[in-house]
């Protein structure tokens, strides 16, 4: 895609800052289970980089959570948004592959961030270089093998598991992943997976899904811990730096 600071405007544009997507409530409800289990990965008092504002959900926790955040964002126009909602903290308008940390991070969060850049295996390997002594990364991305996946291949809605819909187009994917390719990506860059988790039972696209309930689309996430993580939407990897000589 040659992922550049107008592109990344574009999408904000097109998504984050559009009031006009349908969707937006099943996103932001996966968020928002998902932030449960985030603030129990990262220690009080931690040095913490986030890699990208998105819609502010995530950062807006964090901002109330006992650490150091810096926001890391590429957009402009989130960028605004996050200096004006929250000026105590640190927000830096950059793309990832030209930031220069100042300083190393005891976490660092890339949520729903390798999907969208160009070249994932340089990202993590920066996120390596910037983390601290035992520090820690905690990694999302979109789950080739998710059950409304396999569904559609089933149905003939598309070819191939990780074949791109319209949506993920909208928002800038430009890939998906399986738990297997993206552990493997993270040990290439010299980092150890140490934990993995899944997250939203998502039985069909958002486009269909348009009129659940509220208690229904939360019973769809709160019900993650107890399927097998590679039917869900979403997976996670923690991982540190690999110490292996």
């Amino acid at each position: 895609m040659n992922t550049s600071k107008e592109k990344l405007d574009q999408i904000a544009a097109d998504y984050h800052t559009n009031e006009a997507i349908p969707d937006i409530h099943i996103e932001n409800l996966c968020q928002e289970y998902f932030i449960e289990w985030l603030l129990q990965q990262i220690p009080i008092g931690s040095r913490v980089l986030e890699l990208g504002y998105g819609d502010g959900l995530v950062t807006a926790e964090l901002a109330k959570f006992a650490c150091e955040l810096t926001v890391l964002e590429g957009a402009a126009t989130l960028v605004d948004q996050a200096r004006q909602a929250y000026p105590v903290i640190k927000c830096v308008h950059s793309l990832f592959e030209e930031f220069g940390a100042d300083r190393a991070y005891d976490v660092i969060l890339a949520s729903h961030v390798l999907e969208h850049v160009d070249d994932p295996q340089a990202i993590l390997r920066k996120i390596a270089s910037w983390l601290a002594e035992g520090g820690k990364v905690i990694i999302v991305v979109p789950n080739r093998n998710s059950l409304h996946r396999q569904l559609a291949v089933v149905m003939g809605l598309q070819p191939k598991l990780d074949t791109l819909s319209k949506r993920d187009l909208l928002v800038g994917h430009q890939r998906v992943y399986s738990l297997q390719a993206l552990e493997n990506d993270v040990r290439r860059a010299g980092l150890m997976p140490i934990e993995s988790a899944g997250f939203f039972l998502k039985v069909l696209p958002n486009s269909m899904m348009l009129e659940y309930s509220h208690a229904l689309l939360w019973g769809l996430n709160a019900i993650s811990p107890s399927l097998p993580k590679d039917l869900l939407a979403n997976i996670a990897v923690v991982a540190v730096r690999d110490k292996t000589p």
